[in-house]
């Protein structure tokens, strides 16, 4: 598959079956209390520890510490960090240095003027998650199934990390916002959901196919 598709907040073992299935190149398990995918440290264990080879195992955080951290990483087997909060470059060269993992920061977008942290979060971060701005006074900082306009992200090639297109994507869009932001890499969550934090097997087959067409 050309483009890399990341499944994330999954909860469940026929999840992952189905992202695998569905030629996934990432899953993603979130701890957050407030979030309908949020999973405790032992559930997000026994989930990945099952996580077929190939399969890159991403931590979703928000403006977690060090002590919530250091107990997920003792026990579950992960591949990258994911940042989805408001931690500062500072922060996550610190997370980044201390658990050895590349990190990905999931920066916010609703206008042009939100893109200049790109820059700043390029110098740090290993990948770089490019989101729909949440609501004001949201309770979620992603997986809102909010898209934006992706025309801001047009011809920005220059980019010096990896990353990756979110918010909003469904298998009837996914196709359209590629073409539009020459996106290489796709995170999808609530598009292709039965119900908050159970997934459709179906739709990420579907989901995956149009990245593919």
């Amino acid at each position: 598959m050309a483009i890399a598709v990341k499944f994330c907040g999954l909860t469940r073992p026929e999840d992952v079956a189905a992202a695998h299935e569905a030629g996934a190149r990432y899953v993603g398990f979130v701890h957050f209390t407030k979030s309908p995918r949020h999973l405790e440290i032992e559930p997000m264990a026994a989930l990945a520890v099952d996580v077929p080879l190939g399969l890159a195992k991403v931590l979703l955080s928000v403006n977690a510490d060090d002590a919530t951290l250091d107990a997920i990483t003792a026990r579950v087997p992960l591949d990258m960090l994911q940042l989805h909060g408001r931690e500062s470059p500072d922060r996550v060269a610190e997370i980044k240095a201390r658990y050895g993992l590349p990190v990905m920061k999931a920066i916010g977008v609703a206008e042009a003027e939100d893109l200049a942290a790109i820059d700043a979060y390029s110098t740090v971060a290993d990948q770089l998650l490019i989101d729909a701005k949440p609501p004001k006074g949201a309770d979620l900082p992603g997986g809102n199934g909010l898209a934006f306009d992706w025309r801001l992200l047009a011809d920005r090639k220059y980019w010096t990390r990896p990353w990756m297109l979110a918010g909003g994507l469904t298998p009837d869009n996914v196709a359209d916002a590629v073409r539009l932001t020459g996106a290489k890499q796709v995170d999808v969550s609530s598009g292709v959901e039965r119900a908050p934090g159970v997934k459709d097997a179906a739709l990420m087959q579907r989901f995956s196919a149009a990245v593919r067409d």
